[in-house]
């Protein structure tokens, strides 16, 4: 900034929960079918935005992707200075803690990846959208911003994958008996899709078929909940939705499907 001054972080300060484990499923994901990303980035930067009151979390994403690529650096940012003061000790080589927002304060480096969970969804309905173009301007090439919600422990998790061009899917990761109904995790959805889940909406057309794909599949149940969300997987492919995924992935309770077949009308 002109005479020495020092932007201020685009956003505003959370509520800040957070516990150990809590995106593990995400985690997976990107260690997964995304690892591609963090191995072929010529700068393998990584910012976990909006940590909370707890650097947790960006401590086991750095501990994670350590093993796709041994040179990965994981930046945790958060708004509130206290929070970051207070992560600062578990500062190591290649995992850092800076004050910021969603300008991303990087001194002008591309990140491969930027997660942000349990942020956007404190905002309202009407703000989504400029943060998401904001994130997405600043990716490096093939870089990927993931909005994300889950619960207090992590067992029903959504995230939204955006790329520079626009959302590309949306993902649903579930615990094993920690639903009746794969519609259960509606109250996660990320900000963009929460407030659509009503009829007319895709999301809502996509939910209501994975509840009733998981219905049918209720035969399998007998050999156990993994075999039967496996059925219903299996199922919502064979009705046509744009699944992106395959059963390596469903194994985990987890399911991806392209982002125009969700998108809000």
């Amino acid at each position: 900034m002109p005479g020495g001054r020092t932007a201020k972080p685009v956003g505003a300060i959370t509520r800040g929960t957070t516990n150990p484990n809590r995106l593990r499923r995400m985690d997976r994901w990107l260690v997964g079918p995304q690892r591609w990303r963090i191995r072929s980035a010529s700068d393998p930067l990584v910012v976990d935005l909006g940590y909370g009151a707890m650097p947790v979390t960006a401590v086991e994403l750095f501990t994670r992707l350590r093993k796709v690529r041994g040179d990965v650096e994981v930046v945790g940012v958060e708004i509130d200075p206290a929070r970051v003061s207070a992560a600062r000790p578990l500062e190591r080589p290649r995992l850092r803690f800076v004050q910021g927002g969603f300008e991303l304060p990087l001194e002008g480096r591309r990140p491969v990846v930027v997660r942000a969970f349990n942020v956007l969804r404190q905002y309202g309905e009407d703000e989504y959208q400029a943060h998401w173009d904001r994130v997405r301007s600043r990716l490096a090439p093939d870089g990927l911003f993931i909005d994300g919600t889950c619960d207090e422990i992590g067992r029903r998790a959504t995230w939204a994958a955006i790329d520079a061009d626009g959302p590309l899917s949306l993902s649903i990761s579930l615990r094993f008996g920690a639903f009746d109904l794969p519609s259960d995790v509606a109250e996660r959805l990320p900000k963009a899709l929460i407030h659509r889940n009503v009829p007319g909406e895709r999301v809502f057309d996509y939910l209501q078929s994975l509840d009733r794909c998981w219905l049918d599949a209720a035969p399998l149940g007998s050999f156990g909940n993994r075999q039967r969300w496996l059925g219903m997987c299996a199922a919502m492919v064979a009705a046509g939705w744009p699944i992106l995924d395959g059963p390596s992935r469903w194994r985990l309770g987890e399911i991806t499907v392209a982002w125009p077949a969700v998108a809000p009308g």
